[in-house]
């Protein structure tokens, strides 16, 4: 296999870290790698592959190297400003902000969903939300054999979505980071509230599923809500098919799709839970069930790590895409 030079923007960061842990799990080829910070983090030092590596800061000028790909984590801002160059000098850009998702010339790509999407990029890709990404996967199955004709999400996302200020929330250890307090509450606002009275998490659910499913007329909604859970988001979707179905295909489709783990036995109490979920990266998919109240209606629940699946696992497999 080719191997190839890797940059990772944001290396010190809670995603960059840990995209560091998934390319040494999956056994990315690296040649050469550069580690690449805010000035603030510049110096250092982490390891890959038993190597140690002293981070450097980004300026326009860290792509005049032989970079091949750079996986960016470092928040929307850096990548507005940096991806762009790193195109201009032959590089090729995953990006894990909601900065290009939506751009039409921007491939949004989750590799058990869309692969083939990859092959239109034009110097950038895009990683898509983290609560979207576990949702497609679950979709993508069912889209295939019945066909989708609305999705109502309803997410219970945790604090390591926020970052680490995230963390020091739900321990009391910093104030201001959410709306309201954390620790022992539920807070029914991800992101600003934009002039439709949703909030940017939800039309970023909206707008990406649709993208990535390649079905622009598919009606779907979404409340989303920041729970007081460390590691994992958790989907309750409902989701009505075009065409009618039987529960017991539902599940043996979901549990042989890639990346999903079927946990559905209510009479064991077995059904997925943020604890199952972290520090894995498929999708758990469990409490599978009739919407009775609709024709075709379908209800499950979906649970996926966030940085890994969510973040980190996601972007190194669009790396992998193009290798």
């Amino acid at each position: 296999m080719k191997k190839i030079n890797l940059a990772v923007v944001g290396a010190t960061g809670m995603v960059g870290r840990t995209v560091l842990k998934v390319l040494e799990e999956r056994s990315f080829p690296v040649k050469n790698f550069y580690a690449l910070s805010s000035n603030r983090s510049a110096g250092e030092e982490i390891m890959l592959f038993n190597k140690k590596y002293v981070t450097q800061e980004l300026t326009k000028n860290s792509f005049e190297t032989d970079i091949d790909i750079a996986i960016f984590c470092a928040g929307g801002d850096v990548s507005r400003e940096f991806a762009p160059i790193a195109v201009q000098n032959g590089c090729i850009v995953v990006d894990n902000t909601s900065c290009f998702r939506m751009d039409k010339d921007v491939p949004l790509i989750v590799p058990e969903v869309n692969p083939g999407d990859i092959k239109d990029h034009k110097g950038i890709i895009a990683n898509p939300n983290c609560s979207t990404i576990q949702a497609v996967v679950a979709l993508k199955p069912l889209k295939d054999k019945y066909g989708l004709k609305r999705v109502i999400y309803s997410t219970y996302q945790s604090v390591s979505g926020a970052g680490l200020s995230g963390f020091r929330a739900l321990n009391n250890e910093e104030d201001g980071v959410f709306s309201r307090p954390i620790a022992y509450n539920l807070i029914p606002q991800i992101d600003i509230f934009l002039d439709n009275a949703y909030t940017k998490e939800e039309m970023k659910m909206i707008e990406e599923t649709k993208k990535i499913l390649g079905q622009s007329d598919l009606k779907v909604t979404a409340t989303t809500v920041r729970v007081p859970v460390f590691y994992g988001h958790c989907e309750s979707i409902n989701i009505e098919l075009e065409k009618p179905f039987e529960l017991i295909d539902i599940k043996a489709l979901l549990a042989s799709a890639p990346g999903i783990v079927l946990m559905d036995d209510i009479e064991n109490g077995v059904f997925p839970t943020p604890l199952d979920a972290q520090g894995k990266d498929d999708v758990f998919i469990g409490r599978i069930r009739r919407d009775e109240s609709v024709e075709n209606g379908l209800n499950i629940f979906c649970v996926a790590d966030n940085i890994r699946k969510g973040a980190a696992t996601n972007a190194v497999q669009v790396a992998e895409l193009l290798i």
